[in-house]
């Protein structure tokens, strides 16, 4: 592999990790379950929860989000390995997350990640959760009201 194709790969890769973030953040669960392989699997052991495959993965971020209030997930760039087609890697994870229950958490923690090289890009093949941090304090702040019109 030449040394512009593994910047590629990477640089592709952190685009992937980014565009999951965006689409749960903007609640697009048909683009989130898109950026997994056909067979792909989100594990959360600390659940424990897994999906396995993209409906199963669309239905079960959903069903979480409809949970929450509001939610605010960041990734920072983490270790990516490649090999040929296969890659592995870990993406860094801060969230703030408060449920409709009245449940608040500030988390920090890491997925775990597998991706595959597919004719529409890199996929992601696994994403397991792994929280290194938590506070369930209640949160401070709250999320601002939002005009009709402006969702």
């Amino acid at each position: 592999m030449s040394d512009f194709q593994a910047i590629a790969d990477r640089v592709q890769i952190e685009a992937l990790r980014g565009e999951y973030v965006d689409a749960v953040m903007m609640h697009d669960y048909d683009r989130l379950a898109s950026l997994f392989t056909d067979d792909g699997a989100v594990r959360m052991p600390h659940i424990p929860a897994e999906a396995v495959g993209r409906d199963e993965i669309r239905a079960g971020v959903e069903r979480l989000q409809s949970q929450l209030e509001y939610f605010v997930q960041a990734t920072h760039p983490g270790a990516i390995r490649l090999d040929g087609d296969a890659a592995s890697g870990r993406a860094y994870i801060s969230e703030l997350m408060h449920g409709r229950d009245g449940s608040s958490h500030q988390n920090r923690a890491i997925y775990h990640d597998r991706y595959r090289r597919t004719p529409h890009g890199w996929k992601f093949t696994e994403r397991t959760y792994e929280i290194k941090y938590i506070d369930t304090s209640p949160l401070a702040g709250s999320a601002p009201a939002v005009a009709e019109s402006a969702r």
